[in-house]
C-alpha cells in the first residue's frame, strides 16, 4: 500500500490531524508506526465510544501497530468517577466491550494490544518523571489542558492536575508515534507536544475524532439516557430513542441522527460494499438508496428525505451494527453487574 492510501485510511472520518505533514512523513518512513488510544473505565460505554473505536479498523488496515490503553488509574484520579474498588471490574468490562466493538467494525481484536495503566504507571522511572513534570508545569497550564476531559468543580482535586501529565507520559511509555482520541483530548495532547521532548520523548502526531451530538440536541451526555444509544440497548429501545431524537427537517447542525449515520453507519457499510437504503412505501416515492453520506445529507437538506424516514432507517442500521456487541454483553451479564452494581446487581 502506498503512502497516499495509508494517509487516506488513517485520516478519513476524523476531525483534525496535528500535523498532516508529520503523519505523512512517518507513514512514508516506517512500515508499522504505532498508534494508541486510551480509555478511562468510568461510565458505561455507548455509541459515541463505538464511533471513535471503529477508526482502529482503519489503522490496522493502514499497517499501524495499535495499542488500547485501559487507563484504570485515570478513572479514579478524575474526581473518583470510578471508585477504587471497582477499577478491576470496570477495566474488564471496557476491554471486553472494546474487543466486541473492534470485531463489529470488521477488524480482528487480536491484532490490537491491550494494556492497563496500572501495569506501568506505578513504575519507579515513570513516577520520577511524573514528579519532574509536576515541578515544571503550572497549575493553570494543567487545568487548561484537561478542561475538556476532567470533571471541573469549585474545589478541584489534585488528581485532575496529574491526569494530563500522566497522559503525556503514557505516550512515551507506550512508545506511540500517534496519539488518537476524541477532539476533547486536544488540550492534553497539545501539552504533550509541548513538554514531552523535554522529558526524553517525542512530540506525538495527534489524530482527533469528532464528538457526536446528543440525540436530544447539543452535546451528548453520558448521564442522560435519551441523549445516546447504549451498546446493550434492545432494537426497540434503539428505535424509540431515534424516534424521539432531535432531527428538524433540513437541519444538519447538532443533528445526532445524521452524525450517527455519517460517522458510524456509512463507514461500516463502506467496508462491506453496501449502500444505505431508506425503505418507503411506493405511495411516498418508494425506496431511497444512497452510496455516500453526502448524497443522503443533500437530500435531507433539500427536504427530499423526511426526518421520520431517516430515523426509521438509521434505527435499523444502528441496531444491526451494535447487535454483536449487545449479544456479547447479554452473554456475560456479570460484566455489567460487577462494574456497575448500583444499576445491574
Amino acid at each position: 500500500m502506498d503512502t497516499d492510501a495509508r494517509v487516506d485510511l488513517t485520516t478519513r472520518h476524523t476531525q483534525e490531524v496535528v500535523t498532516d505533514e508529520e503523519l505523512r512523513e512517518r507513514l512514508a518512513d516506517r512500515d508499522q508506526p504505532s498508534a494508541y488510544i486510551g480509555y478511562a473505565p468510568t461510565g458505561e460505554m455507548h455509541i459515541g465510544h463505538f464511533t471513535t473505536m471503529r477508526k482502529l479498523a482503519d489503522f490496522i488496515q493502514a499497517g499501524l501497530d495499535v495499542t488500547v490503553l485501559i487507563a484504570d488509574l485515570h478513572a479514579h484520579l478524575d474526581d473518583e468517577k470510578s471508585p477504587f474498588d471497582l477499577l478491576e471490574a470496570r477495566s474488564r468490562y471496557y476491554e471486553t466491550t472494546i474487543r466486541a466493538m473492534i470485531e463489529a467494525a470488521g477488524a480482528d481484536p487480536e491484532q490490537i494490544e491491550f494494556v492497563r495503566g496500572s501495569d506501568f504507571e506505578l513504575d519507579e522511572d515513570y513516577s520520577l518523571e511524573l514528579l519532574r513534570m509536576a515541578a515544571e508545569t503550572t497549575i493553570s497550564r494543567a487545568k487548561r489542558a484537561a478542561s475538556e476531559v476532567v470533571r471541573e468543580s469549585d474545589s478541584p482535586k489534585l488528581g485532575g492536575l496529574l491526569y494530563p501529565l500522566m497522559q503525556t507520559l503514557d505516550v512515551d511509555a507506550l512508545d506511540a508515534d500517534i496519539a488518537y482520541g476524541g477532539v476533547d483530548q486536544r488540550g492534553i495532547y497539545m501539552l504533550s507536544r509541548e513538554i514531552l521532548p523535554d522529558h526524553g520523548g517525542e512530540a506525538p502526531i495527534c489524530i482527533f475524532a469528532p464528538l457526536l451530538s446528543g440525540l436530544s440536541g447539543g452535546k451528548m451526555s453520558a448521564s442522560k439516557e435519551s441523549s445516546k444509544v447504549n451498546l446493550n440497548d434492545s432494537p426497540d429501545a434503539v428505535q424509540d430513542k431515534l424516534n424521539d431524537a432531535y432531527c428538524p427537517m433540513g437541519e444538519v447542525e447538532d443533528n445526532g441522527v445524521l452524525e450517527y449515520v455519517r460517522y458510524l453507519v456509512f463507514p461500516i457499510l463502506e467496508e462491506r460494499g453496501e449502500d444505505f437504503v431508506v425503505e418507503r412505501p411506493e405511495q411516498y416515492g418508494g425506496d431511497l438508496v444512497y452510496e455516500s453520506y453526502d448524497e443522503l445529507e443533500d437530500d435531507f437538506m433539500s427536504e427530499d428525505l423526511h426526518p421520520q424516514d431517516l430515523k426509521n432507517a438509521a434505527g435499523e442500521y444502528i441496531s444491526e451494527v451494535i447487535d454483536p456487541i449487545r449479544s456479547r454483553l447479554d452473554d456475560e451479564p456479570e460484566l455489567l453487574a460487577k462494574a456497575y452494581p448500583e444499576k445491574y446487581d
